[in-house]
C-alpha cells in the first residue's frame, strides 16, 4: 500500500453535531465556499421497497460538517444546484447507491462527482477497499460502525448515529488530498474525475428498463425469440416494481421470468402450469403476462442484443493470456487490474475478438496500457 502523506490533517470530531433545519439556511451554508470540494454522503432504507427511502444527508465543507433531513435538502435550491454543478467537486466514497438515491429521489444526475474508493485504488491503496479500513490505514482512527444497520428514518437519531454520520464525511476531504497527492506523483491527476464520470454514466444507463434483461445471465440459453419475450417481461417487471415501489422478487423473481420466456405459454392454463409460479402471481398478473408473451413472440428480434453466454474452454484460455498482458501493465503502474480491466469488459473483448466500444485505449487507461498495446492488438488479430 502507498504510504500516507503526513501533511494531510484530519478535522477533529465536533463537540456538538450541527443540524441545518431550513432550506434557506442550507442555501446560505452551501454558498459560503463556492466551488470548494463538498464532502457528501447519505443514509437510506430499502428493505421492502424498490426505491431507496432517504433518511439523512451529510455534508462537509471547508472543515465544517452538517446533517440535513431529506425534506430540508429536497426543498433547498442551493443543494440541487450544487449537485448539478460540474465545477464543484462532490467527494463520495463507493458512490453507486448515493447516485441511485439522487436519481430516484430528486431526479438529479449529480455532476462533478469523485469516487474516492476509485481514487484510493488508483493511488495504490488497493481495490474496493472499505471506507473504515482506509481511514484506519491513512489516519490511524478506528471508526465505530455499530450504527451502520440502524434505523435512519427514525427521529430523533441517537448520539451514536449522529457521530457515525459525521464520521462518514469527516475524512473525505483529507482523503481527497491524499489521493490527489499520489495521483499527481503518478501523472494521473486527470484520471479520477474521468473514471468517476464514466462510472456514474454507466450506473445511470443501467436504470433503463429496456436493457435490464441483459443482467439475467441465466437467460443466455434462450433463443432470440425467447430472449425477445424475456426483454418485454423484464421491462414490464421493472415498471411494475417502480409503480408499486416493491422489490423485484416481491413481483416476480428472475428465474420465473426466464421460465415464462422459455415456455412462451399460449394460455393462462399453460402459464399456471409453469413450475414455481405462485398462484397469486397468475391471478394478479396472468392476463398481463399472457398479453406480453403474445406480443413479443412475433416481434422482429433481428437487432436484439443477446445475453452474453459464459466463455467456452477456448475463450477462457484466451482470456488468461489476455489478462496476463493487462496485469503486466497494471502491476507496472501499481493499479489493480480489476480497476484497469474489469472482468466483464475483458470477457466482452474475448467474445467479440475486438476492442471496439471499450475504453482501454482512451483517457487515463491509454497511458497505462501503452507498453503492452502492440501485444494486445497482435493477440486479437492472430
Amino acid at each position: 500500500m502507498a504510504p500516507s502523506i503526513p501533511a494531510v490533517d484530519v478535522p477533529p470530531a465536533p463537540d456538538t453535531i450541527h443540524w441545518i433545519r431550513e432550506p434557506e439556511a442550507l442555501d446560505q451554508w452551501l454558498a459560503k465556499a463556492p466551488g470548494s470540494p463538498l464532502a457528501l454522503d447519505t443514509e437510506f432504507e430499502r428493505v421492502n421497497t424498490f426505491h431507496p427511502i432517504p433518511g439523512l444527508v451529510q455534508l462537509g465543507l471547508d472543515g465544517e460538517f452538517c446533517l440535513v433531513d431529506p425534506a430540508v435538502a429536497e426543498r433547498s435550491k442551493g443543494f440541487r444546484e450544487v449537485l448539478s454543478d460540474t465545477e464543484t467537486p462532490k467527494l463520495l466514497y463507493a458512490m453507486s447507491e448515493d447516485l441511485e438515491l439522487f436519481r430516484q429521489w430528486l431526479g438529479i444526475e449529480p455532476k462533478g462527482v469523485l469516487d474516492l474508493q476509485i481514487g484510493a485504488a488508483m493511488a495504490g491503496a488497493g481495490f474496493s477497499l472499505g471506507y473504515a479500513r482506509l481511514v484506519e490505514t491513512l489516519f490511524g482512527e478506528t471508526l465505530d460502525k455499530s450504527a451502520t444497520r440502524s434505523d435512519w428514518l427514525a427521529r430523533p437519531l441517537s448520539d451514536a448515529q449522529q457521530r457515525y454520520a459525521v464520521d462518514d464525511i469527516r475524512f473525505l476531504e483529507p482523503m481527497y488530498r491524499w489521493v490527489m497527492g499520489h495521483l499527481r506523483e503518478r501523472g494521473l491527476e486527470h484520471a479520477l474525475p474521468e473514471e468517476s464520470t464514466r462510472f456514474a454514466d454507466e450506473l445511470a444507463e443501467q436504470d433503463d428498463p429496456g436493457t435490464h434483461y441483459l443482467k439475467l445471465r441465466g437467460g443466455w440459453t434462450l433463443t432470440p425469440q425467447q430472449q425477445g419475450v424475456l426483454k418485454e417481461l423484464v421491462k414490464w417487471r421493472e415498471q411494475e416494481c417502480q409503480r408499486r415501489d416493491r422489490p423485484r422478487n416481491r413481483v416476480l423473481a428472475d428465474p420465473l421470468l426466464i421460465a415464462i420466456a422459455d415456455k412462451m405459454p399460449k394460455s393462462l392454463r399453460e402459464l399456471s402450469n409453469i413450475q414455481g409460479l405462485p398462484t397469486g402471481a397468475v391471478r394478479r398478473y396472468g392476463e398481463t403476462l399472457q398479453h406480453l408473451v403474445e406480443g413479443a413472440v412475433n416481434a422482429d428480434n433481428s437487432g436484439l442484443e443477446r445475453i452474453a453466454p459464459p466463455l467456452n474452454r477456448d475463450q477462457q484460455a484466451f482470456l488468461k493470456i489476455l489478462k496476463r498482458l493487462f496485469r503486466k501493465a497494471a502491476e507496472h503502474a501499481d493499479i489493480p487490474v480489476e480497476l484497469l480491466a474489469p472482468r466483464k469488459r475483458l470477457e466482452k473483448v474475448v467474445q467479440e475478438k475486438s476492442l471496439s466500444g471499450q475504453p482501454f485505449f482512451h483517457g487515463w487507461r491509454e497511458q497505462i496500457l501503452a507498453p503492452v498495446r502492440p501485444e494486445i492488438e497482435e493477440l486479437l488479430t492472430s
